[in-house]
């Protein structure tokens, strides 16, 4: 799959995730800019980047608008810019659901909205958000993440409705456990509210995948490529769960 001559933005691009897509895009061909909160993390990946918080719509814009100066039209985005809290529901105050929306759904609708512009004049475009099963099902004592990621979900499904007929295709990658900082960020929450060691707070959380695995970066990296190719044309409003069969 070649993706020469496709610009494509990736938020969260310093680390996990959003690092290892940027480096499969870039591989394929594309021109990849990074965005992301963190110059370092962003400068280490050696990719074109913007400092933005995708929270900001204004930041947004005005980081996309350099983007587009420096590399071209923007022809693809992939949202992976994410936080996860973790609390009892009767302990998740409403700052906390804030907090969820504004960087797992607002963060999405500011850097797709951004984007669109060019997608639209290029009749042709490819939106992905990296969402989380957690917006398929629920799960204990994330509740506020749950909502957020279920509203991405919808906002996916609704917006690839409205595209469907531009050339444009809009999907969600729902991963399960994946190897991440924020994999490490939970365990290290489990280990503190449980008193278990590290190995066993992490074989609880393998074993909600029946593969008994995490999910690693390269493969959500790997769909994404997939997802920006011509082979996925037809693949439009999906929730693609990676979670080695999790129901």
């Amino acid at each position: 799959m070649t993706l020469w001559g496709k610009h494509i933005v990736v938020t969260g691009g310093g680390s996990g995730v959003g690092a290892e897509t940027a480096k499969v895009l870039a591989l394929a061909g594309a021109s990849v800019t990074i965005i992301g909160r963190r110059e370092a993390q962003l400068r280490a990946q050696s990719l074109p980047y913007q400092i933005c918080d995708v929270t900001d719509s204004v930041a947004v814009a005005e980081a996309f608008d350099i983007a587009r100066t420096r590399s071209g039209p923007i022809t693809g985005v992939v949202a992976s810019a994410g936080a996860a809290e973790s609390a009892p529901f009767q302990r998740t105050g409403v700052d906390a659901f804030r907090s969820m929306i504004d960087v797992n759904l607002i963060g999405v609708v500011n850097v797709w909205q951004a984007a669109l512009p060019d997608m639209k004049k290029a009749g042709w475009g490819r939106m992905i958000a990296i969402a989380s099963t957690a917006g398929l099902k629920g799960y204990s004592y994330v509740s506020a993440y749950c909502a957020a990621k279920h509203a991405v979900i919808g906002l996916t499904r609704a917006l690839a409705q409205e595209l469907a007929t531009s050339g444009i295709t809009v999907n969600a990658i729902c991963p399960g456990f994946v190897d991440t900082p924020m994999l490490e960020r939970s365990v290290e929450h489990i280990m503190a509210k449980t008193g278990m060691s590290r190995e066993k707070a992490l074989q609880s959380l393998a074993a909600v995948n029946p593969q008994n695995r995490f999910v690693q970066p390269v493969e959500v990296a790997q769909t994404a490529l997939w997802l920006c190719s011509e082979a996925a044309t037809s693949v439009n409003g999906h929730a693609l769960a990676l979670s080695g069969g999790e129901t």
